[in-house]
C-alpha cells in the first residue's frame, strides 16, 4: 500500500501535530450529490440559478424556490458519505488537532463522523427568518413554506446565498486553522472561489506543508509540496491506511 504514495508525504502526515483541512464540491461529487446547476433539471429546468441562491430570488417565488430546496435536501439525505468522509474522520485518531473547513452545506463530514467543521457556506440541516435574526431552527420536512413565528415572513435555508457576506466568525475560526496548522490538506477544491482559496495560501505561508488533492490541476496546485490525482474516496483511505499500517 505504502508504494502508492511518496514516502515524504507518508512523513508529513505521521509527524503532523495540527492538520488543517478544505473541501470543496468535489468531495461531494463522488457521494452523488448533484451541483446546483445540475439539479436545476426536470421540473426544475424554468429556474435560473440566481433564482435559487439568491434572497431576491426567494422573495419573488419563495413558495416555489422552498419546494426546490425541499428536494435537493432530499437528494441529499438519500446518499451516505463516501469513503473518503470517512477516511477524513478517521484522521482525528492520529493526529491531535484537525479542523475541517468545508464549501459544502450537505453535512455528509458530519455524518461520517469529523468533530471540527467549520460550514463556510451554511448547512441545509437549518433554517432562519428571511426578514431578521430571529434565531435558527432544524429543517422542516415539509414541502409547504414555513413562515417565521416572530414576524409572519418566510423562512429560508440557513446557507449563504449570492450577494451574502460570509459569516464573520467563521471565516475568522478558518483563518485561525490555516495559521496554526502544519499541514494543509486541500480536497476537491478549484481553488478560485475567495475567502476559501486565500486559506492554503495562508497555511504556505505560515511555513506549513501543502497537499492538494483533486482530480485535475488548479491553480493551487504549483504551490503544493505533494500532488494527487484521482477520487477522494478512493485515495484518501488509500492513504490513511499507508500512513497508519499498524491502526
Amino acid at each position: 500500500m505504502t508504494e502508492l504514495f511518496d514516502q515524504g508525504l507518508i512523513a508529513t502526515l505521521r509527524a503532523a501535530r495540527s492538520l488543517t483541512i478544505l473541501t470543496g464540491a468535489g468531495m461531494s461529487a463522488e457521494s452523488g450529490i448533484p451541483t446546483f446547476r445540475d439539479s436545476l433539471t426536470g421540473l426544475w429546468n424554468t429556474f435560473e440559478i440566481e433564482q435559487v441562491a439568491s434572497l431576491a430570488g426567494y422573495l419573488q417565488q419563495p413558495q416555489a424556490v422552498w419546494g426546490w430546496y425541499h428536494t435537493h435536501r432530499q437528494q441529499i439525505l438519500a446518499v451516505q458519505p463516501n469513503l473518503g468522509h470517512v477516511a477524513l474522520a478517521q484522521l482525528e485518531q492520529h493526529i491531535s488537532s484537525v479542523t475541517l473547513i468545508t464549501q459544502n452545506i450537505d453535512a455528509l463530514h458530519q455524518r461520517a463522523g469529523s468533530s471540527n467543521v467549520i460550514e463556510l457556506h451554511g448547512t441545509i440541516d437549518t433554517i432562519r427568518c428571511s426578514a431578521g435574526d430571529h434565531g435558527i431552527s432544524a429543517w422542516p420536512d415539509q414541502p409547504d413554506l414555513p413562515l417565521c413565528a416572530v414576524c409572519g415572513a418566510p423562512l429560508r435555508p440557513d446557507v449563504v446565498w449570492f450577494g451574502e457576506r460570509l459569516d464573520l466568525a467563521k471565516i475568522q475560526a478558518a483563518e485561525f486553522a490555516s495559521q496554526t496548522c502544519d499541514v494543509f490538506l486541500a480536497i476537491g477544491t478549484s481553488g478560485l472561489v475567495a475567502p476559501a482559496a486565500t486559506f492554503p495560501m495562508t497555511a504556505r505561508a505560515h511555513r506549513a506543508r501543502l497537499i492538494d488533492l483533486n482530480l485535475e490541476d488548479t491553480p493551487l496546485s504549483r504551490h503544493a509540496r505533494h500532488r494527487l490525482r484521482g477520487p477522494a474516496a478512493q485515495l484518501l483511505p488509500a492513504l490513511v491506511a499507508a500512513t497508519w499500517p499498524e491502526a
